[in-house]
């Protein structure tokens, strides 16, 4: 297993489908959507089928989150997805953890409940002798879409995707900047990137 993971899990937007409410409040099964998808990177670590590592919610301050969980959000708010990474990736390296971030980085968002169930195929993935080789991450794949906010990142080569030089983007599209990266993208993870819309699709799941 290639060194630690850090997260970076997505929870801000205006979820306009949903009316503007908090998406990652949404309660799915019980549970909020943010939970499923925290929840599943904490089973993965604790049985070993993820390495351990840091997990950063960037969300704004109204989301309640878990002790040990950082958080982050862009500035000003409402920068976008890809925005919304460089927070995180910010984030983790100021601190709250290890001294160093992981070299490797899951970028996932709080309204794919299922997200997490992909994270140990991203991972076999990257670190393959022959499919990862000279890979910067690896990424769902969902019909003919590379699904990029699924994902399992070389940290120094997100960070240069999202921040080049050291500046945020901002209102950047995620396909223009992360499909820059060479990135590998693995089939069988369509279900775990199914994300969750319109309240027809959250009454719908299942888990």
């Amino acid at each position: 297993m290639m060194g630690g993971l850090d997260a970076v899990v997505l929870a801000g937007g205006t979820a306009r489908r949903l009316g503007g409410i908090s998406k990652p409040d949404v309660l799915v099964a019980g549970r909020r959507l943010l939970d499923h998808v925290l929840e599943g990177i904490s089973a993965l670590r604790a049985s070993g089928g993820i390495p351990a590592g840091r997990t950063v919610v960037v969300a704004p301050e109204d989301v309640a989150l878990p002790a040990g969980v950082l958080r982050a959000l862009e500035d000003p708010p409402l920068g976008g997805p890809v925005a919304g990474i460089a927070a995180g990736l910010e984030a983790l390296a100021a601190g709250g953890g290890p001294a160093e971030a992981a070299p490797v980085t899951a970028v996932l968002t709080c309204d794919a409940p299922g997200a997490p169930a992909a994270l140990p195929a991203l991972l076999r993935a990257l670190r393959g002798a022959r499919a990862g080789a000279g890979a910067d991450g690896a990424c769902a794949r969902a019909g003919d879409r590379a699904q990029y906010l699924l994902g399992a990142y070389r940290t120094p080569a997100l960070r240069g995707a999202v921040a080049p030089g050291g500046r945020p983007l901002r209102d950047v599209a995620v396909r223009r900047a992360l499909g820059a990266l060479r990135v590998r993208q693995v089939t069988g993870t369509a279900e775990a990137a199914a994300d969750l819309d319109t309240w027809e699709q959250v009454r719908a799941w299942r888990g």
